[in-house]
């Protein structure tokens, strides 16, 4: 009988990470796939991007909607509350032997607690980092807590992982799963990628993405007015906007990003450009943006600097390739004119990303299927030697 596999997918973001791992999980033998897709994939405002999950040729088994009407805190946990009941009644339906989670979402939180108290087995992907300037950062760690098994993208990660009470021999180093869209999805050349967004890339562009900084409250409008007051001088330079997720005050970022694209005829923002899009993107442009994650994980594989502004991802292992600055004009200004200078572009040849060269959805699957799953469930605490 086939271990049932239930992946649960929350937003654009995440499924662009999954998918592999949830291709190699339908096509191994005594393996059987089952997808959950709730949070940003079921929202109009955020593209319906459910529906790139069954153009890739996958079932969804369940829809958990979460009602994502507003962005402000007591807005989210009243969907963090409906999620939890969706997902209970979900895998009450679907009896999985084990659900696959990834990150630091609130959604996945509310997913992960109802696995626990139906005593179905957790697995979490890219545990053990670290994003100080984020509430994703107390998540992501609550969520490994509730977890059985871990897969973590570099060591640093793992001895983390362990450092909070985890068994070691339950926490995998895997590398980082953007790595492996990148080297197994075929990608837009320049001529096809501007054809289907619309939109030429002219000779000089960049691709920006700015999330609230959520443990900064009411931040989101005065940094977004840096970053535009920056961006607003670059006549020469066409830019790719992707709105941002759904963190509170996600809506003032939007509505920002919005009125400056229509100002500004070498600029489009896109409510979600998609899998192949995006990282066909990542390949075109000259840089990337904002506060990302994608500018950390996966665009040093391109060989691509990224201006990572503010603190939402400070923690993180960056490459050489990231450039930090202050979420100031004048500091965004100045990292701008360093990313093409010759003399940082010339170091973008041997820049190596720390997430790995690829391979981690391979490395996951095979620990799925082969581990023992009998008395995963009790978790004795692993503490450090003193």
């Amino acid at each position: 009988m086939s271990r049932k596999i239930c992946v649960v997918t929350g937003s654009r973001a995440d499924y662009g990470l999954l998918r592999w791992v949830m291709e190699d999980i339908r096509r191994t033998p005594g393996l059987a796939l089952q997808v959950v897709a709730t949070g940003t994939h079921l929202s109009d405002q955020f593209g319906l991007t459910w529906r790139e999950i069954e153009s890739d040729g996958f079932v969804i088994d369940c829809k958990v909607d979460m009602q994502l009407g507003a962005d402000t805190p007591a807005a989210l946990a009243k969907s963090m509350g409906l999620a939890l009941g969706g997902f209970g009644e979900a895998l009450q339906q679907l009896q999985p032997d084990l659900m696959l989670v990834l990150g630091d979402r609130f959604e996945i939180l509310a997913a992960a607690a109802a696995a626990l108290v139906a005593r179905i087995p957790i697995a979490h992907l890219h545990g053990g980092e670290s994003t100080e300037g984020a509430f994703d950062e107390s998540i992501r760690h609550a969520i490994t807590k509730l977890s059985n098994l871990h897969f973590v993208a570099a060591d640093e990660y793992r001895r983390r992982v362990i450092q909070l009470g985890e068994q070691p021999e339950r926490v995998f180093t895997v590398g980082g799963l953007g790595v492996d869209s990148i080297k197994r999805l075929p990608l837009l050349d320049r001529a096809a990628l501007q054809t289907s967004l619309g939109f030429d890339l002219g000779g000089k562009s960049l691709l920006v993405t700015y999330h609230p900084v959520t443990l900064e409250p009411a931040s989101a409008g005065q940094q977004m007015t840096e970053l535009l007051a920056a961006l607003h001088d670059l006549k020469d330079t066409r830019l790719i906007f992707t709105l941002p997720n759904a963190d509170p005050e996600n809506r003032v970022i939007a509505r920002m990003v919005e009125e400056f694209v229509a100002a500004h005829a070498n600029a489009r923002a896109y409510a979600s450009l998609g899998q192949v899009r995006y990282l066909s993107c990542l390949g075109q442009v000259d840089g990337v943006v904002g506060n990302s994650s994608s500018g950390l994980l996966e665009a040093p594989s391109f060989g691509k600097g990224t201006i990572n502004i503010g603190e939402r991802q400070r923690g993180r292992l960056r490459a050489e390739s990231v450039i930090d600055c202050a979420p100031e004009r004048t500091a965004i200004t100045a990292a701008i004119q360093r990313l093409y200078s010759p003399a940082f572009q010339s170091t973008l040849k041997t820049v190596r990303n720390p997430y790995g060269d690829g391979g981690a959805s391979k490395k996951i699957v095979e620990v799925l299927r082969d581990y023992p799953l009998d008395s995963i469930l009790k978790k004795p605490f692993h503490d450090l030697a003193q």
